[in-house]
């Protein structure tokens, strides 16, 4: 007996969500492998993104491209040479700018999955600045999706309170003061305003989870 085509059709879906959610977790501990630090961090990222996104109205049924964007918005860095990944000083102009192609990347790896079309657009424009110097596509402003925008401001303060081979992270405060000085420029000023207060909260346990204290370094 088969199936009725209704029934066969949800099996189907069902069999496809189960296997991308297969493939995102597979990227994620590709990240791991690349960079231990990167893949921390991606997972770290998708849950305060989850959280500024339901601060912001986004609606729920769009959280999992939120936590995809956030989780895999760095996969694009397994196309960039260690070398210059984990280069213990400045880059060259030629360095720099095979590093800002991390983004299209990404979106060149996501967008091949089924059902993953938006947050290959979201991990795109990731490093968007909201006056339009940012990168790849110079966008401005509310042209940005909000959810790169988002990944953005949370990106950029994970990554200044982490250690990297060049310097030491930076301490809560000092990264937050950063966060507020660029709003408006680099960053989107909503989504700072909202993602302090739980970078703050949080600031503690990120610390000690990383064996640093939020006072290490100001």
């Amino acid at each position: 007996m088969y199936a009725p085509l209704g029934l066969r059709l949800k099996e189907l879906e069902e069999q496809q969500a189960a296997f991308r959610n297969s493939l995102v977790c597979a990227f994620n501990q590709l990240l791991d492998l690349k960079d231990l630090n990167t893949g921390v961090h991606s997972t770290r990222l998708a849950e305060w993104a989850i959280r500024v996104a339901r601060a912001l109205n986004i609606p729920e049924e769009h959280m999992y491209q939120v936590e995809v964007a956030a989780l895999l918005h760095d996969i694009g860095k397994v196309g960039v040479p260690d070398a210059i990944l984990k280069k213990p000083g400045p880059l060259t102009a030629e360095e720099r700018a095979l590093m800002n192609k991390h983004p299209e990347y990404s979106w060149s790896i996501l967008r091949l999955l089924p059902g993953l079309e938006q947050a290959s657009l979201y991990a795109l424009h990731h490093h968007e600045s909201v006056d339009g110097s940012g990168y790849p596509a110079h966008l401005k402003g509310a042209d940005i999706p909000l959810v790169s925008r988002i990944v953005c401001v949370i990106d950029a303060y994970d990554a200044m309170i982490s250690h990297r081979c060049y310097r030491k992270g930076l301490g809560h405060e000092e990264a937050a003061r950063r966060l507020r000085a660029s709003s408006g420029t680099q960053f989107d000023a909503e989504v700072v305003q909202v993602f302090l207060p739980i970078a703050e909260a949080e600031a503690g346990n990120v610390f000690a989870a990383a064996g640093t204290s939020t006072a290490a370094v100001l």
